[in-house]
């Protein structure tokens, strides 16, 4: 157990909810919980492989996609300053890339514009076109490689679409890093720069980084690593490097546990955005309830709903961020990937469900 002043600290529910995650196959799990009881934090399994030492409960993580929340929350700043509108089609600030004039920056931000996804398009049946490399050997290898955001959107837009604007849905990276670049034509700054001084700085958020080419995780952090086929091998890498700059505003984040509580329980609290964006924010589309950058699920009647956006960088590491509507119950987490041969897809989302249940609808064994 942590050591901590605050009285919400023991609660060995959280404690044994974490180490029956871990024990789907992770190598390790840094948690948060804040509610009416106080902070609660503790982590579960290794910091590294081969050691005994937990992870860090205040230790820096790729976060990934989180960033599309944060991206998401800066780009609806800018709707509210009328430097653009959630329906003016992007093509009329970004001219030159050759988008589509039906996409719309609300498309960008829901993932209903169509465009190819840059890591990668898998279909419903069963064939992939591939982007750059996001997984595997591939990825292990060229992970330090730096990107540029132009470079990204030009590789998905030489590929087809996945569908006409609006039509449909499908998650897709090259979106928000479209989005970016609009942030940095609107504003005549850089995507980095705006997002420090418009969301980082105000809530002194230290510890987060989304934007540029770092490649380290500042200390301290936990190991992640990748398990990945190289021809008849199996081999396991350390990815705790790796270059952010491969998902921009997409998904390239480091963050803490803290800091992803301060930002969520600030958004969730209306505090970054008028009620009318949040509200907007919070309109959910597609078959998995996608709002404008946050996922929206309905915990049944006597748990209501709850906001969230997860992280996966695309080897070793994920986060998961989740807050009530009102932003007074938070759970924000970092977790690693070990060695062990697990199918992360297939383990995840029934760890995770236990996990959030716990927390947030107070089921857990002995209840």
């Amino acid at each position: 157990m942590t050591n901590s002043s605050n009285a919400g600290q023991d609660r060995p529910e959280l404690q044994q909810a974490i180490e029956a995650f871990v024990a789907a196959g992770f190598a390790g799990l840094q948690m948060r919980v804040h509610d009416e009881q106080g902070d609660w934090v503790g982590s579960a399994g290794v910091r590294k492989l081969g050691e005994t030492a937990r992870p860090p409960v205040d230790g820096r993580f790729w976060a990934g996609s989180v960033a599309k929340t944060f991206t998401a929350t800066l780009v609806l700043q800018l709707v509210a300053e009328a430097k653009t509108g959630l329906d003016v089609p992007v093509a009329d600030h970004l001219p030159h890339l050759g988008l589509d004039k039906r996409i719309t920056v609300r498309m960008l931000l829901q993932h209903t514009s169509g465009l190819f996804n840059y890591t990668g398009e898998y279909y419903p049946d069963g064939t992939v076109e591939p982007g750059i490399p996001a997984t595997g050997k591939e990825w292990v290898d060229s992970r330090l490689h730096s990107y540029r955001p132009q470079d990204l959107v030009q590789l998905a837009l030489s590929k087809p679409a996945r569908f006409e604007p609006g039509t449909d849905w499908s998650y897709s990276n090259t979106n928000y890093t479209v989005a970016a670049l609009l942030v940095e034509q609107v504003t005549g700054g850089s995507y980095g720069e705006q997002m420090h001084r418009r969301i980082l700085q105000p809530l002194g958020l230290r510890d987060t980084m989304l934007a540029g080419t770092t490649t380290d995780l500042p200390q301290p952090y936990a190991h992640g690593y990748c398990r990945y086929q190289d021809g008849d091998d199996w081999k396991v890498a350390d990815v705790s490097r790796q270059n952010l700059s491969m998902l921009p505003a997409a998904g390239s984040a480091i963050s803490t546990t803290e800091d992803l509580h301060t930002f969520f329980a600030a958004l969730n609290g209306g505090r970054l955005l008028p009620a009318a964006l949040l509200a907007e924010m919070r309109e959910p589309v597609g078959p998995i309830n996608y709002g404008l950058g946050v996922f929206v699920q309905d915990l049944g009647p006597d748990s209501g709903t709850i906001y969230h956006h997860n992280g996966g960088a695309p080897g070793g590491y994920g986060a998961l961020m989740y807050s009530t509507p009102d932003g007074s119950k938070t759970m924000t987490a970092g977790l690693t990937m070990g060695d062990a041969a697990i199918n992360p897809a297939e383990v995840f989302p029934a760890a995770l469900d236990t996990l959030v249940k716990t927390v947030f609808c107070g089921e857990h064994a002995g209840h």
